[in-house]
């Protein structure tokens, strides 16, 4: 078992096309040992957003504060603290920042991604 602080975990820019004003934490990942599911905290400053992307692993997602839109094919969700998103396979998304404070999530996805 390992139990640490999020903050010990280095938040790094996300530097994909398409993404602005995003960093991520890898919180969980082959370095702790994960072997199928790794775990990622997202921080996106006001005004900022992922990448509109798809690919063929799904997302598990959880807010954990602030406010934001999530884009999908079928249009916009606002979402907020609290909020649960489940995102298939080849679905593009993006997640954006559409309040005045930092937006953060937790998103796990496959280890075989």
């Amino acid at each position: 078992m390992k139990v640490f602080s999020y903050r010990e975990v280095k938040a790094e820019e996300v530097t994909e096309e398409g993404a602005a004003k995003i960093k991520v934490r890898w919180l969980i990942d082959e370095k702790t040992g994960a072997k199928n599911f790794f775990m990622r905290m997202f921080e996106v400053e006001p005004g900022g957003y992922s990448p509109l992307h798809t690919h063929p692993w799904e997302h598990e997602i959880f807010i954990l504060e602030g406010e934001g839109t999530v884009v999908s094919e079928e249009g916009e969700r606002k979402v907020g603290p609290g909020d649960v998103i489940f995102i298939p396979p080849n679905e593009k998304h993006q997640l954006k920042n559409t309040g005045n404070q930092k937006f953060k999530f937790l998103c796990l996805i496959p280890s075989t991604k």
